[in-house]
Order: C-alpha cells, then structure tokens, then sequence
C-alpha cells in the first residue's frame, strides 16, 4: 500500500497532495509512471522535489526517499538500475566480489558493474556511477564459478599484480567443480579465457 515517504514543512494540496500520497518508499519512478496519474506532472514533480517527497536520480528518473534514523535512504542498486532501463534482466556487481573467489585480489572498487541487454557507457545515477555493459548472456546472480570467469575476462582492467593473479588462479582451479566451472566458461569466458583455462587443464 502506499506509504508517506518524508515529513515536510511546506504543505501540499491537491493533485500534488494526491501524487505524493501514491508513493512508496524506496521505490524509483519515471516521469512517465507519474504522468499517468497527474494532468500537470512536471509541476508537481517539482514541487515533490521540493518538499523532499521525491529526489532526481537523472533526467526523468526519481525516487521515493525512504526515512530512518540514520536520515533518508536511497534505493536500492537493483530498483535504481531496474528504473533506468525498464528491464529486470541485468546484473549488479561490484569488481570487489573478485576477492571472494580466494585469487589473490584485495583492491575495493568504487564503482559498480552492471551487465545487461540494453545500454553500454558510464551513466550517474544519483550520485553513484554505473558501468553498463552490453553482454549477451550473464546469470542471475553471482557464483563463485561466474567470478573466476569473469575475473580472467577482465583481468587487464583491474588493479590488481596480474601475474600473481594467474598464478593464483591455476592453482586454485582443481578446486572447482569441474562441469559447473565448464558451464560457466562456455556461457561467460572470452575467447582469451577459453584458450587459457584450456591451455591449463592440458598442462
């Protein structure tokens, strides 16, 4: 059910009243989701910046504030990246995952992957950076298969002592399962990854 997003000393009336009352908090909004449901919807959307009901993630892109005690939260990654490409098919990950795979990399990135079907570029989102990446398959949530993959597709990228991360990485490779790891190369590995991770098993 709708919920009252955030208190405010400036009252609204009227349709704008009607507009905030319909939403939710931290839940991310189009201008054209909203236009629906008001016949002056950049008035409105102004005046709900305004007050705080609502903030601007980009161009015809806004959320609904969630409050805690901590002051205003945003939203989530998943409904922020979900609202600017009106798709659900995508991935969200930061390059730190790659430490968890156990291969040697310690670095924490400041920035956020996010591979889909649909746009490719650095877009800011609020005030976070988002690198989609056009990619034409991906799974629906990370594994430590997927990782190890797509850590060798971009080793070259990161900042990380590539060397000892190869090294690393083929000693670290008998300890995955062997089909799930096979998988996950042939769906995600690049033609680079392929000749290597092949090139290790024959040795």
């Amino acid at each position: 059910m709708p919920s009252a997003v955030l208190p405010s000393t400036k009252v609204l009336r009227g349709a704008a009243a009607h507009l905030a009352g319909e939403l939710q908090a931290g839940h991310v909004y189009r201008r054209e989701d909203l236009a629906r449901l008001t016949t002056a919807v950049d008035r409105h959307l102004r005046e709900l910046v305004a007050t705080g009901r609502l903030k601007k993630l980009a161009q015809g892109l806004y959320y609904a504030p969630k409050p805690s005690s901590f002051g205003p939260l945003p939203p989530a990654d998943e409904h922020v990246v979900g609202g600017f490409l009106r798709d659900k098919d995508f991935l969200v990950f930061s390059p730190s995952a790659y430490n968890a795979v156990g291969l040697g990399t310690t670095q924490l990135y400041n920035r956020t992957l996010v591979y889909n079907h649909k746009r490719h570029g650095v877009f800011r989102l609020g005030n976070r950076q988002f690198d989609f990446r056009i990619k034409p398959r991906f799974p629906k949530k990370l594994t430590a298969e997927f990782l190890y993959v797509d850590l060798l597709n971009n080793l070259e990228e990161l900042a990380e002592d590539r060397d000892a991360v190869l090294r690393q990485a083929r000693h670290r490779l008998p300890l995955f399962d062997p089909a799930r790891l096979q998988r996950a190369v042939d769906n995600f590995g690049s033609v680079a990854t392929r000749k290597r991770l092949r090139e290790w098993v024959g040795g």
